[in-house]
């Protein structure tokens, strides 16, 4: 697998990194390890409960390891679909449970990966743009959303201060000035969603969750398996006019900040 000029680069070499990610209606997964790269994809969405775990074994297989051999476990916690949620944090915490031994009592670690990073760091390897309003459909009328701009000496993607992610109708998803509109709400709402921005049409993959999982390594993002969680926005969707206009105010800021 070529890493494109835009990416940042990927674990050492001897590194071995099981990544995947079920959050959407495609199912994503990747596996680093002798530095290289093998990838294999597939229908996700509630196919993804019964074929996630053979494409696991498979892709470990073909690189001649077992599951106990892998160094760390990446995977997509959302926000995204509730049922490929829990069957990505499942299969992180069977996984790294599973390599439990006397050297690893507590099994392998576990890297819980924002999947709007994700979309992020694939419309930034598609077309370098380095201020991404990043979204994914949430169904009922709503998009996940967030504005996330590229930090180059952490290599990450980090949000304007005090904006999370969020749940939003498609017509009140703002894109300011020189930002691009990276993932799938366009493709899901059309002209509804921000119509005269710049987009590029993504979906969160394995192979972004690996190129983004050292610098977040190296920050002390690892958990136990026990910690591997969903991320679900939809635990708050009532939000006050105050809450709205403040987040969109500070998406402004960074945009005029960010030049």
């Amino acid at each position: 697998m070529s890493v494109h000029p835009h990416s940042p680069a990927l674990p050492s070499a001897s590194a071995r990194l099981l990544a995947f990610d079920t959050s959407t209606e495609q199912l994503s997964a990747a596996l680093l390890a002798d530095g290289r790269v093998l990838q294999q994809s597939g229908p996700g969405g509630p196919q993804s409960s019964t074929t996630l775990i053979p494409m696991l074994e498979a892709l470990v297989r073909e690189a001649g390891l077992t599951f106990d051999q892998l160094d760390t476990v990446v995977f997509g916690r959302g926000p995204g679909s509730f049922t490929g949620l829990r069957t990505a944090c499942a299969a992180a915490q069977g996984i790294a449970y599973g390599a439990r031994s006397a050297a690893r009592p507590h099994g392998l670690p576990v890297l819980p990966m924002d999947t709007l990073a994700a979309v992020a760091e694939q419309t930034r390897a598609q077309s370098g743009a380095t201020q991404v309003v990043a979204t994914l459909d949430a169904r009922m009328d709503e998009v996940y959303v967030q504005a996330l701009q590229w930090d180059a000496p952490s290599g990450r993607w980090m949000p304007p201060e005090g904006v999370p992610a969020l749940l939003q109708r498609p017509e009140d998803i703002l894109v300011p000035a020189g930002w691009t509109l990276g993932g799938n709400g366009r493709a899901a709402y059309g002209d509804r969603l921000a119509p005269h921005a710049p987009s590029v049409a993504v979906l969160p993959d394995a192979a972004s969750l690996l190129r983004l999982a050292p610098a977040l390594m190296a920050a002390g993002a690892l958990v136990s398996a026990a910690d591997a969680l969903p991320l679900y926005v939809r635990d708050k969707v009532a939000k006050t006019t105050d809450e709205r206009a403040a987040e969109r105010a500070a998406i402004l800021a960074a945009a005029s900040a960010g030049g």
